[in-house]
């Protein structure tokens, strides 16, 4: 399969090449997957789905145009070629575009074990997400479901270039869900779990699944507010990503070149305490994120992007490392019908020395956050205020849930402050223990 995508992408960058291109790239996507969803004991929705397409980007001196498209006759890819060819010309010039130099390419591709040795089909798929529902509606208090699905993804993606690369590699993925609600009428709450993995075998048990999601849901029956104050606010594993989240979008090199970023002046810089640790690693085995090479063909690299709490680099793509004078870090990310951009493999934070009780216990009041809503975040003053829920915290001890509330503080001051605990758990692309965050402001009655 790889070999055969990868001779259509190479044809395809010989013939925009012939058609009056001055650089070429094709990147082509074969993908096939199954999903299910389960409500209430019956089927709502089995999809199966097959595509392939092929994106196709094409340079004209400085200027550039992408374009893509799901039929791969020789036909319909030369008349794909030849619109973009004629946007590019009536494109402006962009003088930091391009492809890659050859020298900056990928030279050696780790084997990442991405291949799962066998996928779900679609019975199993429903034993699954059967098995995840009936254990959810079991789990005494729940009073409805809110829906259990299984899924499995196989796909293979391939690139070339008219600067000599020409790789792919195969991917493939699956996953078990449930969500349910506990209580009754206004006194309802849902709350859900899931486990994901590139190889079915590291599934968690979507029964243990489904009970998880239902005691989820349970405790969260019965939810006060609490008055507006300042407290320390712990973020749960689940939601303390989030935090990961909104440092990329600080360090990504467009929004440095562009100056619009709360940290453009602070390279080589604390922005955290050190405790903490924030690592990319793209060679992972078995890893969510994990790729052998970037959106533009060039080598990632395992690196610690906060390092003892010094930021240590942006993140870049080609474009951006060029706007900011620097070298390319192999961090592209893109898509069939969009050019590169900067974006991250595998993220987490490196867990602390103490038990998220440990660091718990040193609170005598406090908000235990486990669900995050909306999102009001300024990357440019880095200000922050978003809804949540959670657990409010009483002499070092969870007590009732909370609801209705909203934390609200700066970026940069909450940053500074994080301490991880040792809870860390490699459950998506990026992972994060639980942290603790001093003096949010709780907005609350």
């Amino acid at each position: 399969m790889i070999d055969q995508l990868l001779a259509l992408a190479a044809d395809t960058v010989k013939a925009a090449s012939k058609r009056g291109a001055d650089a070429a790239e094709a990147m082509i996507a074969d993908g096939r997957g199954t999903s299910i969803s389960i409500r209430e004991g019956n089927i709502e929705e089995l999809e199966q789905a097959e595509a392939r397409e092929i994106g196709i980007r094409v340079f004209v001196g400085k200027s550039s145009a992408m374009i893509s498209g799901s039929v791969l006759t020789k036909a319909a890819i030369d008349r794909l070629i030849d619109t973009a060819i004629s946007v590019a010309k009536l494109a402006p010039p962009d003088p930091f575009a391009g492809i890659a130099d050859p020298d900056q390419l990928a030279a050696s591709f780790p084997d990442l074990d991405l291949v799962s040795e066998s996928l779900p089909n679609a019975k199993t798929l429903e034993r699954m997400a059967r098995q995840a529902e009936d254990a959810a509606r079991s789990v005494k208090g729940v009073t409805k479901s809110n829906g259990a699905g299984a899924s499995s993804s196989d796909r293979t993606i391939v690139m070339a270039a008219s600067n000599g690369f020409a790789q792919g590699y195969r991917k493939t993925g699956t996953g078990v869900s449930a969500s349910v609600i506990a209580g009754d009428g206004t006194a309802m709450e849902r709350d859900y779990d899931f486990s994901s993995a590139l190889h079915f075998n590291d599934l968690r048990p979507p029964a243990e699944v489904g009970a998880e999601a239902g005691r989820r849901a349970v405790r969260r029956i019965n939810p006060r507010k609490v008055k507006s104050q300042q407290v320390p606010v712990f973020f749960d594993k689940r939601v303390a990503t989030s935090l990961i989240g909104h440092l990329l979008g600080a360090i990504n090199g467009a929004s440095i070149a562009r100056g619009t970023s709360f940290l453009k002046d602070r390279l080589g810089q604390m922005i955290f305490n050190e405790h903490v640790t924030l690592v990319e690693d793209p060679f992972i085995r078995r890893g969510h994120g994990s790729r052998p090479f970037d959106g533009e063909g060039l080598a990632g690299s395992q690196r610690n992007l906060i390092d003892k709490g010094v930021l240590t680099t942006w993140l870049l793509d080609l474009r951006s490392s060029r706007q900011l004078g620097l070298k390319p870090t192999g961090q592209a990310s893109r898509g069939l019908s969009s050019p590169p951009s900067p974006g991250s493999s595998n993220l987490y934070i490196r867990e602390g020395t103490n038990s998220p009780q440990d660091i718990l216990s040193e609170v005598a009041q406090g908000l235990y956050v486990t669900e995050l809503i909306g999102s009001s975040v300024n990357m440019v003053t880095g200000d922050y205020s978003r809804g949540a829920s959670g657990f409010w915290i009483d002499n070092g001890e969870l007590t009732h849930a909370v609801s209705e509330i909203t934390i609200a503080g700066n970026l940069k001051d909450m940053f500074a402050s994080v301490t991880p605990a040792n809870d860390l758990e490699f459950r998506t692309a990026v992972n994060a223990p639980t942290c603790r965050v001093e003096g949010l402001t709780i907005a609350g009655t």
